[in-house]
């Protein structure tokens, strides 16, 4: 089995969340693996501006960690990744979603539609709960 390391960004915008929607039809966060010695903080930031083309994200706190595991056709193994994972803030209007990376869509959806959206149930909680953090910290920063 292959096992990697990923990190990712849960992007909020006012009551608005990034998602892309993946070359599986999938509704997804952006994230990525962590190579070359890079941190999960970097790597976050990283694959967020890449794949979502946001210039400014900021991270404001750990969000936790998801795993999960897969059949790799191409590679003809197991894979399991785990991600940790940050919620950030972006106040860009512009985004360009990443077509070289695979994804066929994506933007900020409010939070009602994008709970709805995403794809898989642990990604589901994690936007939920990383919500009523940002709106946590938001009540406390004022």
């Amino acid at each position: 089995m292959l096992m990697r390391n990923c990190a990712g960004g849960v992007v909020f915008k006012g009551e608005s969340v990034f998602l892309l929607k993946n070359e599986k039809n999938e509704w997804v966060l952006p994230k990525g693996v962590i190579r070359d010695n890079k941190t999960d903080v970097d790597v976050a930031l990283e694959r967020v501006r890449k794949e979502t083309g946001l210039k400014n994200p900021v991270i404001i706190s750990p969000a936790g960690e998801t795993s999960y595991e897969f059949y790799s056709i191409t590679r003809k193994i197991p894979v399991y990744n785990e991600i940790v994972w940050y919620i950030m803030t972006c106040e860009d209007d512009e985004y360009s979603v990443s077509t070289e990376d695979g994804f066929q869509e994506g933007g900020f959806y409010p939070i009602e539609d994008a709970l709805e959206m995403v794809t898989y149930s642990q990604d589901k909680s994690l936007v939920y709960l990383s919500y009523k953090r940002y709106k946590d910290m938001q009540k406390i920063a004022i």
